[in-house]
């Protein structure tokens, strides 16, 4: 091979060719070093064949440096890539970037110099010395990352090593992970959960593709039956993928999966440090048989990691709305798992309590293979649901919670049971006004309310990141002692707790206050020991967390969901309360939601009192049929932003007036999108609506392919969005 064509990560460019040097060894998949320019770029060399490129004339070819020390990209990653830039309309270069996700990794091997506390006293004590040594206890890690856990700087740390009391260790950073063992603690499981443990046994014995969907009501034992699955992939040295939907999860299953096999998996995700990103990947890339890593449990962004041995893929909590990434390369990990599973001919199990609306239709169409696990664990039952209307019971005058749910609250707190409240809002009010003038705090970059976070007393937006103190005065009028929080988020409804309880112990559960795994686990060792009385969270509390005296679940707005255009709302808002509902009775004790909501005749406010899952499911698919919507139909997305509203809209105008009339496709707009102004880009969107047949990629490929836009304007497709603002 002296003629190569590398994918390097500029989508603007596309592959380029380049000569190999006489003695160099490539092949597919090889991680190269090239010439661009005056630079050196990192590609990865693709097969010529399936990537076209402008024909360049072998002596003007320039020559590659060198090839990085990394085992060549697997056959089945590169059409994984393929694939997704093909389904989702994205650049391939942007696809393939993810698979390099550490560019330590590229390295080859190396050490680095870690410290720790030794026994030595400082010649002088100083409060930030005494504080970094009472915080460095059974620490190691570099000064960088040992400052930030002691929260002093690095000088202290370096004089601490300069006085003997933090001594230098020279550390491998490619030390292999410890080893899982697939019969550490094996499980007594019922019959039920070992009927389906025994066909995903069958079927990793088996080989091949084979894509399961696991249904199982919550508190079923889903994860105890899939890790009987991993388990003989360890057995088969073959490596395991087990997607979370979030970060706050990842403690409480590391835990779980530390009791059963015996130490814990590779992590990967956004908060990981380089240096252990670099030691996961490199890992990751090695065979389990030769001290590679065997359990990968991470966000979506681990399914395009160069698995040397991949055997098994478990997305859990696979009905998540989180597994659809809304920027970028805009992809559902729940999907792409099931084709990387079948590139690799590989067996993929999502599991759910209540599983999308997609994936149970590719069951009942055969393609997945359904395994349900229709009963509790234990002997503990579903708990009973009741709806409170809140026309008929409505709340005290400026408190958010009906007479009837802090009655049960207090019957839970005398019998020194737990109670969750669920509100899907952060903070502690959506909207602040000026009781005088009128005037609304709204963010400057979009056209949202600022959220008012009274905890770190601030105003924020939810969608950029902006922030500012709440002022003293209104801005419009002047007027002082003016402002008033309009609406109910956690914080506040937390605050009422406190107030009409002021002996529970209540704990504050958001993204905000669990934004790393260490305080989630924090939380959940508190909540196990008994020492929370009410939990007051987000969606981030409907999932995954398992506490025996939780009794009661209280739904704050059941309405809140079905509130705007989402075309998913009914079935977002079932999966969310049921997700929550589930929380309680997962012990020896009932459990009991009560449901507060304006609109207890809505159809999905009453299946969920009625606990009928399946006549939810039936009405909302026959909606979705008549509607041409996915599974029955294809959505498209197509949003054009700039920071000239002129310009957004005149490209938006221009991209409506050439839509193909075709009998299968539908195109509808442009508009103006719901969050017209985000981030300081104005935006608009087209939405299409296809039959299942219609080639919509290649059709929006073509019509998008044929215009030309000013560098300003960005335009972004979604195949099957999930989010509409």
């Amino acid at each position: 091979m002296n003629r190569v064509r590398i994918v390097i990560f500029n989508a603007a460019l596309g592959p380029l060719d380049y000569r190999v040097p006489q003695g160099m060894q490539v092949e597919p998949g090889s991680v190269v070093v090239a010439p661009l320019g005056p630079r050196q770029i990192t590609g990865i060399v693709w097969e010529a064949e399936r990537l076209p490129a402008a024909e360049v004339p072998d002596a003007k070819l320039r020559p590659l440096i060198g090839v990085l020390p990394v085992a060549p990209l697997k056959a089945q990653l590169r059409r994984l890539v393929e694939w997704t830039a093909d389904y989702y309309c994205a650049p391939l270069a942007s696809v393939a970037r993810m698979v390099l996700a550490s560019g330590g990794a590229l390295k080859g091997p190396a050490t680095m110099t870690e410290y720790r506390l030794t026994d030595h006293e400082p010649d002088r004590m100083t409060p930030q010395r005494l504080r970094a040594m009472d915080a460095l206890q059974g620490e190691q890690a570099t000064i960088r990352e040992l400052s930030e856990l002691a929260g002093v700087s690095d000088g202290v740390l370096r004089g601490l090593v300069s006085q003997g009391v933090l001594e230098p260790v020279e550390v491998d950073c490619d030390r292999p992970y410890p080893r899982a063992q697939p019969d550490f603690a094996v499980p007594d499981l019922n019959d039920s959960q070992q009927h389906a443990a025994d066909r995903f046994i069958e079927a990793m014995q088996k080989g091949g593709f084979a894509p399961f969907l696991l249904d199982g009501v919550t508190g079923s034992g889903k994860t105890e039956v899939y890790f009987e699955a991993i388990s003989e992939a360890l057995a088969k040295d073959r490596q395991v993928l087990v997607l979370l939907p979030e970060i706050a999860l990842t403690e409480a299953f590391l835990r779980r999966f530390e009791n059963r096999f015996g130490s814990s998996p590779v992590v990967w995700h956004s908060s990981l440090k380089s240096t252990e990103r670099r030691r996961a990947w490199r890992a990751i890339a090695t065979p389990p048989a030769k001290g590679g890593a065997q359990v990968v449990v991470g966000a979506r962004s681990a399914l395009f990691l160069p698995y040397a041995n991949l055997g098994l893929i478990v997305v859990d909590e696979a009905h998540e709305v989180s597994f659809k990434q809304d920027e970028g390369v805009r992809y559902n990990a729940r999907d792409v798992a099931v084709m990387r599973a079948r590139f690799e001919e590989i067996p993929a199990i999502l599991a759910s309590a209540t599983p999308a609306l997609e994936s149970l239709q590719m069951a009942e169409s055969g393609i997945y293979e359904k395994i349900e696990l229709a009963s509790r664990f234990g002997g503990a039952t579903m708990p009973e649901i009741s709806t409170l209307d809140l026309r008929e019971t409505p709340p005290e005058r400026g408190r958010w919670l009906a007479p009837p749910l802090v009655k049960e609250m207090e019957a839970r707190l005398e019998r020194s049971e737990q109670s969750l409240l669920f509100l899907n809002r952060r903070g502690y009010a959506p909207l602040t006004l000026c009781r005088h003038c009128g005037y609304r705090f709204q963010c400057p970059n979009c056209s949202a309310w600022l959220v008012e976070h009274r905890l770190s007393s601030r105003l924020a937006c939810h969608h950029c990141g902006y922030e500012t103190q709440p002022p003293a005065t209104c801005p419009e009028c002047g007027t002082e002692d003016c402002l008033v929080a309009c609406g109910p988020g956690v914080e506040r409804i937390a605050d009422e707790v406190r107030e009409i309880m002021p002996q529970a112990r209540v704990a504050l559960v958001t993204s905000d206050t669990l934004n790393s795994p260490e305080k989630a686990a924090e939380f959940v060792q508190l909540a196990e020991e008994r020492l929370v009385d009410v939990i007051v969270g987000t969606q981030l509390v409907t999932k995954g967390f398992h506490f025996p005296e939780l009794t009661l679940v209280g739904v704050v707005d059941a309405d809140l969901g079905l509130e705007g255009g989402d075309l998913r709302a009914a079935e977002r808002t079932y999966q969310q309360v049921a997700q929550v509902a589930g929380r309680a009775g997962r012990g020896s004790k009932p459990g009991e939601v009560l449901i507060q909501t304006r609109h207890p005749e809505a159809a999905v406010i009453a299946a969920l009192a009625a606990g009928d899952r399946d006549a939810f499911y039936d009405a909302e698919t026959e909606a979705r049929r008549h509607a041409g919507a996915p599974p029955f139909g294809r959505w498209a997305a197509i949003i054009v932003s700039s920071e000239d509203e002129a310009e957004a809209r005149n490209a938006a105008r221009a991209i409506g007036g050439t839509a193909p009339h075709l009998p299968d496709v539908a195109v509808l707009g442009p508009a103006p999108a719901p969050m017209s102004l985000l981030r300081g880009r104005y935006r608009y969107r087209l939405l299409i609506n296809a039959r299942r047949s219609a080639q919509v990629q290649n059709v929006i490929r073509e019509w998008l392919g044929a215009l030309d836009f000013p560098r300003s304007v960005r335009v972004s497709i979604d195949i099957d969005p999930y989010s509409f603002v």
